[in-house]
């Protein structure tokens, strides 16, 4: 029980080591990537009113169809896809990148050249 508090805590302090330089604002939100071992999750967040202008995760009802399982990299890079699409679709072509506290490795950089293929700048 003692590993997994502390698995936890040095997860949170990468998080907060990330996030301490980055914030979303009206003109360059931040696109924000969480993964877990079956899924990926994509927001585009500003900051500074608090709210989420476009989302896309591999639990969607539109994108499960073209995702069998969330947890590779195809499904990273249609994550990536969409979310940039949606991000557009919202009037977003500019945002800052915040991978959180993984690292830009796997999942998370496919999610992110994916975006930039789309048309999202970063």
């Amino acid at each position: 029980m003692e590993h997994a508090r502390t698995i936890l805590r040095q997860r949170l302090r990468r998080r907060h080591r990330v996030r301490r330089f980055i914030r979303g604002t009206a003109e360059r939100p931040r696109l924000s990537v969480f993964r877990t071992d079956k899924h990926i999750y994509a927001q585009v967040i500003d900051d500074a009113s608090g709210r989420t202008l476009a989302s896309a995760s591999s639990r969607d009802k539109q994108l499960r169809d073209s995702v069998a399982f969330g947890g590779n990299k195809q499904a990273a890079e249609a994550i990536g896809r969409a979310v940039a699409e949606r991000a557009k679709a919202a009037g977003v072509t500019q945002v800052c990148f915040d991978r959180g506290e993984f690292k830009y490795h796997g999942r998370v950089a496919a999610l992110a050249d994916a975006a930039r293929a789309a048309g999202l700048e970063f």
